[in-house]
């Protein structure tokens, strides 16, 4: 088994030696931002877009960047060659407003606690692939600042337990009478010849993966379109697909215990899912 190092405050150190103080705003406020980086092969799969993300939710909640452009990406490329033994990684980066007395309001002087830790990503199931997964719905009653990429994700996490115990894989959530995402997935919609999903908003967090399926699909000539997306057109639906680094991009065959389509995985998915894997072999293992 593959020892983990984390870096922790400038130290690499064992993952269990690891120690933040009870006062950190993280643990205390959920204070803090977070960033996830797929590593193929060695190779981290666009570190500049991804931090470019993590800039956006630092300014989001008025912290400053503790780190330049280039010290980041250092960091991301020692934590996988630190744990080259995995093929495939994810590399996780948090950064929290730090260690101070308990307050709302922002502290006036603290230093940041900043984490990185990486973990194996794994690749889905090929039943999952094959058959397609199974999903339920939910009314999305998270806050409305879900562009911020933040590590309060309690709301995420119910929606996901909630799925959990209904032996599914996500929960499909709607605002409004319209789709937003998954608790930790975008989604897509196929109606006809049709690829629908909602635009980028403060309802969405936008997802590297899904801007890869989009790419793809628009490479192809897939007809594909962003703007909001009924209730009833998902529950209409031909095709559901879920996309997150680590479904890459997954068919949803059942939705509610009801078949999605022919409650099997559509001629749309299976294009895009050829076309995605293509360019993880050709692309991402060789970025």
């Amino acid at each position: 088994m593959q020892a983990q190092t984390v870096y922790l405050n400038g130290e690499f150190t064992p993952i269990e030696e690891a120690r933040i103080p009870v006062l950190d705003r993280g643990f205390i406020f959920g204070d803090g931002v977070y960033e996830v980086i797929p590593v193929y092969s060695g190779y981290p799969f666009r570190l500049v877009q991804h931090l470019e993300r993590l800039q956006r939710s630092l300014d989001a909640i008025k912290l400053a960047n503790p780190m330049t452009l280039a010290r980041w990406s250092q960091l991301v490329r020692k934590m996988a060659k630190l744990h080259a033994t995995w093929k495939d990684q994810a590399v996780y980066i948090q950064v929290t407003r730090g260690v101070a007395k308990r307050d709302h309001a922002f502290p006036s002087h603290t230093e940041p606690t900043v984490f990185l830790m990486s973990n194996a990503l794994s690749v889905p199931d090929r039943k999952h692939v094959a058959e397609g997964v199974a999903c339920i719905t939910a009314t999305d009653n998270r806050w409305l600042r879900c562009d911020i990429k933040s590590t309060s994700l309690l709301g995420n996490v119910l929606m996901r337990q909630r799925a959990a115990e209904a032996g599914c894989i996500e929960t499909i959530m709607f605002r409004d009478g319209f789709l937003s995402e998954a608790s930790s997935s975008n989604v897509f919609v196929v109606r006809g010849k049709q690829i629908a999903a909602p635009p980028n908003n403060h309802l969405v967090l936008p997802g590297t993966t899904n801007d890869v399926v989009m790419e793809l699909a628009r490479k192809a000539k897939m007809p594909l379109v962003l703007r909001e997306v009924t209730e009833d057109e998902v529950r209409a639906a031909d095709e559901i697909w879920l996309t997150s680094a680590t479904k890459e991009v997954l068919a949803v065959s059942r939705l509610d215990g009801k078949p999605v389509g022919s409650g099997k995985p559509g001629p749309a998915y299976k294009r895009i899912y050829k076309l995605y894997q293509d360019y993880k072999r050709t692309v991402m293992r060789r970025a």
